[in-house]
């Protein structure tokens, strides 16, 4: 059953019709939204469902495809799989997409009563990714209230078009700062939204680093969902500017990861890994720095990993 939060009411049948047989697999139910969080729904299946997340396609999903392509057209298409399944414009069908997002998804929910201001700060959200969530200053821009900004961005996630990065909670005796980052799990779709088609208006939008980060912040997210795993994934910041892009947290142990845009190798590119390292006292030698170019190379400050070979880091 596709669609299922649209038909709150179908819940509580099911409630009835589990809770009457002990046999399962049942039902698949699927839909474009987290519908065990829609306020309309009151029946949880608790006990009765097995939840999975079904996100766009990862690296490791496309096999060695995607290697083929280079950086940029890869960030453009994004990873819908319909724009792998056919032959089809990616930036006129997530045009569409955009549009059939908001006028199917958005226009069911109550505290979205104007789609033009909506789709407005989808767009404001798009040209902050891998920014701070700054709830008064968005709220500023867009035109509206804190607190409609707030729900605005839960409505975000819940239909799976955004996710947030929190800081790392441990501060190394650091000030730290706290408000999480916000990035799409899609960037085709954050292209999209930003009227970014064409790779050479890639290479000179103020926003290319901040969407190479987010490719690669929301592939590893993916691949740990895909694994079953919590996306135990954090950015760590004091309040000198000192900054790690991505910390993943294995629970035994703790992976410095920065991002750069670039496609050739500087040794510089490692010096807030090397602070970070220091602080913590982790050793260089479990530190990543991915970048946009070809070669992946090992040196004291770092691992330098092509992007390229990131779609395989899961194992690594």
């Amino acid at each position: 059953m596709d669609e299922v939060q649209r038909v709150p009411d179908l819940f509580s049948y099911l409630q009835g019709v589990l809770d009457s047989s002990s046999k399962r697999g049942w039902f698949v139910l699927t839909g474009s939204q987290h519908f065990l969080l829609h306020e309309k729904i009151s029946q949880s299946l608790a006990g009765c469902v097995a939840y999975k997340k079904l996100l766009p396609f990862s690296l490791k999903e496309l096999g060695d495809k995607y290697k083929q392509k280079t950086v940029e057209k890869q960030i453009l298409k994004g990873f819908y799989p319909a724009l792998y399944a056919e032959r089809v414009d990616p930036y006129e069908w997530l045009k569409s997409y955009i549009n059939t997002y908001l006028e199917k998804d958005v226009r069911l929910l109550k505290n979205v009563h104007d789609l033009s201001t909506f789709q407005t700060f989808l767009q404001i959200c798009a040209g902050r990714v891998g920014q701070l969530v700054n709830l008064s200053s968005l709220a500023l821009e867009v035109g509206t209230s804190h607190n409609t900004i707030k729900a605005w961005l839960s409505l975000l996630e819940t239909s799976f078009i955004t996710f947030s990065l929190k800081t790392h909670h441990k501060n190394f005796r650091k000030r730290l700062v706290k408000m999480p980052k916000l990035y799409f799990w899609d960037t085709g779709l954050a292209c999209a939204l930003m009227g970014i088609n064409t790779v050479e208006q890639l290479n000179i939008h103020p926003l290319k680093g901040a969407l190479f980060e987010n490719f690669i912040i929301a592939d590893l997210a993916k691949q740990n969902l895909h694994h079953g795993e919590d996306a135990s994934l954090y950015f760590w910041r004091d309040n000198t500017g000192h900054e790690i892009d991505l910390l993943w947290d294995k629970g035994t142990d703790l992976i410095p990861i920065e991002i750069k845009a670039g496609k050739t190798i500087r040794e510089e590119w490692a010096d807030s890994l090397q602070f970070w390292c220091k602080l913590s006292g982790k050793s260089t030698k479990e530190a990543y720095l991915v970048h946009a170019g070809d070669d992946s190379q090992k040196h004291k400050e770092a691992h330098f990993m092509s992007w390229k070979e990131w779609g395989r880091f899961f194992e690594g």
